[in-house]
């Protein structure tokens, strides 16, 4: 598994295609490109009969240039990185920032590979992808891509857990321009990991990462916001903002269902994942017998007042002894054992 960065963190770990699955896919796409070449030839010799040497010469040139070179440029270039032989074995060649090929690194990548694979018949190429750790041949190292594997179980897929309906859109404002991709990548490891970080750890890292992104994105993080809350909700924002510059109007950081927490399919969150409740207003205690203490009439938070509440946010990375619940059921115990007014009946 490598991890491969992109600028809106949409894909964080892929799997690099390796000289096995490359070699058969390149072998499936010379097969298609030597049989179209042939008839092509055979066609063109048949029209070009009448014609001198010298022109069937350049005719000869100008199809194996255009054919066997510019044929899979072409292919790669229109089909974003998946030829035929790619199509067949699952592969697909993609950017070193994750994003789909364009011409020029399809360009690179044909032209040298009449060298590396053409030439050479192959053993250039094959040195190359032994000795790189992702498998890259010269072509790929020159063009700056990589091919993938894009048939990976799905039971091996990790969701990022989506966050909390009531903070859709909040941080739709927010200039995300400076954050760097490292930075990225780390928020959406913690995010898809903290369920196995031991409770404390996962609070402190949290902390550390939501005061990065803060110091970077230029805004302090909401003081009534969780660190794992606010950081689950600054990345769907970014998500949300790829999604509306490849698909169109129609996604943003409101694109989840009311009331559920349950995101639309797409922005890398399992239906049925860990979510964040909604927060909940101030609940007031029962008012305490006569003789035990006085009622202040102070409230009591959700926290303590929803048990299942504390719970959740405890799975969320929060630290026990940090918790509101346990500070106002402390102070709760305190005022319950004040001593009374003293007043004793007569007997």
């Amino acid at each position: 598994m490598s991890e491969l960065v992109t600028g809106e963190a949409v894909v964080l770990e892929v799997r690099p295609a390796r000289l096995p699955s490359r070699a058969l896919a390149l072998l499936l796409d010379l097969v298609v490109t030597v049989m179209v070449y042939m008839i092509v030839s055979f066609a063109l010799l048949a029209a070009t009969a009448s014609l001198d040497e010298a022109a069937q010469i350049a005719m000869s040139i100008a199809t194996f240039l255009l054919v066997l070179v510019g044929g899979p440029i072409a292919v790669e270039t229109l089909s974003h990185g998946r030829s035929l032989g790619k199509m067949a074995c699952g592969l697909r060649v993609v950017r070193d920032d994750g994003g789909p090929i364009r011409f020029r690194h399809a360009l690179v990548r044909g032209a040298i590979g009449v060298v590396e694979i053409l030439m050479t018949f192959g053993v250039v190429a094959c040195i190359s992808s032994l000795v790189s750790a992702r498998g890259r041949r010269l072509g790929d190292v020159f063009a700056g891509t990589l091919v993938v594997r894009e048939r990976v179980p799905a039971g091996q897929a990790t969701a990022v857990p989506p966050p909390p309906p009531w903070l859709a859109g909040r941080f739709s404002e927010l200039d995300l321009s400076a954050v760097p991709d490292g930075l990225w990548l780390a928020v959406r490891q913690y995010l898809t990991r903290m369920q196995h970080l031991d409770p404390r750890v996962g609070w402190n890292m949290a902390e550390r990462l939501a005061a990065d992104l803060a110091a970077l994105t230029g805004t302090p993080a909401p003081r009534e916001v969780p660190p794992a809350v606010y950081l689950a909700a600054v990345l769907q924002e970014r998500q949300a903002r790829e999604a509306r510059r490849t698909f169109g109007g129609g996604y943003g950081a409101g694109a989840f269902a009311a009331g559920g927490g349950v995101p639309v399919a797409g922005f890398g969150a399992a239906p049925g994942g860990p979510g964040f409740p909604p927060p909940q207003p101030p609940v007031y205690g029962a008012p305490q017998a006569y003789g035990v203490g006085e009622h202040s009439g102070a409230p009591v938070s959700a926290a303590a007042a929803s048990p299942a509440a504390s719970q959740d946010t405890h799975s969320w990375g929060a630290p026990a002894t940090d918790l509101p619940s346990q500070h106002a059921a402390s102070e709760d115990t305190s005022r319950t054992e004040r001593p009374g007014t003293g007043f004793v009946p007569p007997a």
